[in-house]
């Protein structure tokens, strides 16, 4: 999987994680930056996705489709498709040239909207993975585990470097028994649920 990824994915990847270094350097707004996931955690979130049982593939929070490449080239290994929400217009732009300059939009499903106005329609999901706005985290988890498959693995990405704000998530989804949880340190920091 990691061993053929292709030169229009290569390329794309390299740029976009240039992109966000200079977004957390320059003074870019917030809102106005990448914000995309830790290019450490990428490689795990593809194994997870690739380990995932039978089921969608969904992703909250596309920004500019870094992660989804990672999630593309397992849901490609698999035989899968990936639906991913992108609310703001222009991330989901820069998304859709992502997908269109890397030969994705085969696989990769984007809807440009507010995720929480479709998760709970999402039957059957094998993987999910969380990188929004933080405050929405909780409205997001609440959506997808009731229709999360058994065996399915639901990923959320900042709990370290947003711990005041996902802590109250990740003890809820510790002492949720119907889920097996564990916080792992990589990157900024990533939720792993299993659904039992």
């Amino acid at each position: 999987m990691f061993h053929d990824i292709p030169a229009s994915i290569r390329q794309r990847m390299d740029e976009l994680e240039k992109a966000d270094v200079v977004d957390r350097t320059d003074g870019t707004a917030r809102l106005l930056r990448l914000r995309q996931v830790n290019p450490a955690t990428t490689p795990l979130l593809a194994i997870l996705a690739a380990s995932a049982p039978d089921g969608r593939i969904v992703e909250v929070g596309a920004s500019a489709g870094y992660s989804t490449m990672w999630l593309a080239l397992a849901a490609r290994a698999m035989g899968r498709h990936i639906t991913t929400f992108e609310w703001d217009p222009r991330k989901a732009a820069m998304a859709r040239d992502t997908f269109e300059r890397t030969d994705l939009e085969d696989i990769v499903d984007l809807i440009e909207d507010d995720a929480r106005d479709h998760l709970a329609a999402l039957d059957d999901v094998g993987f999910c993975f969380i990188d929004a706005e933080k405050e929405l985290y909780e409205d997001c988890f609440d959506l997808v585990v009731p229709n999360l498959v058994p065996g399915a693995i639901l990923t959320a990405d900042n709990t370290l470097n947003h711990r005041p704000t996902l802590g109250p998530l990740i003890n809820r989804a510790a002492a949720d028994e119907r889920l097996d949880t564990v916080d792992v340190p990589i990157g900024m920091g990533l939720l792993v649920v299993r659904r039992v």
